[in-house]
């Protein structure tokens, strides 16, 4: 039941525009601090994952581990994603509490 209100979240946040996802995105939204909560795949691949928390270690922003990479896709629209990244603090706050 969680996992579909993540869904739904990241659905709404994909909506208004407020996701990285990708490689590229979401190594560059860390990396500019503009990312206020990392969702990282619970499939992803140990040294993705491990780059992923690296990163999100270094900009002080909090991970949440939920859903595979196909449901996080599949979520935001997408091909299967390793990570995504919340750059709105009202969003992240949302996914975080469920």
């Amino acid at each position: 039941m969680a996992n579909n209100n993540i869904a739904f979240a990241l659905g709404l946040a994909q909506k208004a525009g407020k996701t990285a996802s990708g490689d590229l995105s979401v190594r560059g939204a860390l990396k500019s601090g503009k990312g206020k909560l990392l969702v990282l795949a619970t499939d992803a691949a140990p040294n993705s994952k491990k780059d992923m928390l690296y990163l999100a270690e270094q900009a002080h922003i909090p991970v949440v581990e939920a859903l595979t990479r196909d449901e996080l896709g599949y979520a935001i629209g997408k091909a299967r994603r390793t990570a995504v990244v919340i750059t709105d603090s009202n969003f992240a706050n949302m996914i975080k509490k469920k």
